[in-house]
């Protein structure tokens, strides 16, 4: 009789493992499949507008869009922002990029001082950025829709395609806690609710227009249509460089077996310091 026991569990088991195998083995939701890319994929990368190379803004327009096309605040967003801008003449800038977080979107495009460099891989489009390791956001060009609830990220999330040689964009899932903008010093958090729409193409052979409408419900009267300008440079000398946030808080050291390490120092903001003078 154990043995017949044995063997009919050992039955029922394998009937019961067999019985999940189909359900365990069941291809999951195509919109849940990034297939490899083909042959061809790649080969229509060429057919994209030319990008390549290192970007840089025109920090100037930056200010003179600011001055000439204000950001449409709310009446009870408006003394922040004027509370802010005194700060920042008198002295007293509170640095909005000094803690560490990325920029996030829309302030990436904004208000960034640094270099951008654009990446064309089959279904995406990817974004680097100079000074510091969070500056990297992607855009789906594979045909996918927005979720209906993006996990909020800095960035957000952010699907485009293609309208001839003019990148189309839309983000959304913004963390509420992102600033708007309109200097390193002065700008205000996004709030729930917002949205960037973008046009990115090219105006001149190393002219790149970036033309943003941003939707912040939480603290804008109407959508803002603003653009900036980034200038390309294909001189080696000018590749984006390794940032490291924060790196001027740790200085050279040796741990007990004499491995070279980082050690943190007195210094707070973020600054290279140069090496003690002997």
């Amino acid at each position: 009789m154990r043995a017949l026991h044995g063997t009919t569990t050992a039955a029922i088991l394998g009937l019961a493992f067999t019985s999940l195998v189909p359900a365990m083995a069941q291809t999951p939701p195509p919109d849940v499949i990034d297939p490899a890319p083909t042959a061809a994929d790649w080969a229509a990368l060429g057919k994209l507008p030319d990008w390549s190379g290192t970007w840089f803004p025109d920090i100037t327009d930056q200010d003179k869009q600011i001055t000439t096309n204000p950001v449409p605040w709310k009446p009870e967003v408006q003394p922040q922002v004027a509370f802010w801008d005194k700060e920042e003449k008198e002295g007293r800038p509170r640095g909005l990029l000094l803690n560490c977080l990325p920029h996030g979107m829309p302030s990436l495009i904004l208000i960034t001082h640094n270099a951008n460099e654009f990446l064309f891989t089959p279904g995406r489009v990817t974004l680097l950025g100079e000074s510091d390791g969070n500056r990297l956001r992607r855009i789906y060009t594979d045909g996918r829709k927005l979720p209906d609830d993006p996990d909020p990220n800095f960035h957000g999330t952010s699907v485009g395609h293609w309208e001839g040689d003019t990148l189309v964009v839309e983000t959304r899932g913004i963390l509420p806690q992102v600033f708007l903008a309109i200097s390193e010093a002065v700008g205000v958090p996004l709030g729930e609710g917002a949205v960037v729409h973008e046009r990115i193409h090219l105006i001149a052979p190393d002219t790149l227009a970036h033309d943003l409408v941003i939707e912040a419900p939480a603290i804008l009267t109407r959508p803002w249509e603003t653009r900036r300008i980034y200038y390309r440079n294909r001189k080696r000398s000018y590749d984006i460089v390794e940032g490291v946030c924060r790196q001027g808080d740790f200085e050279e050291g040796t741990d007990k077996w004499g491995n070279k390490i980082y050690v943190p120092t007195h210094q707070q903001d973020g600054n290279i310091l140069p090496p003690p003078a002997k």
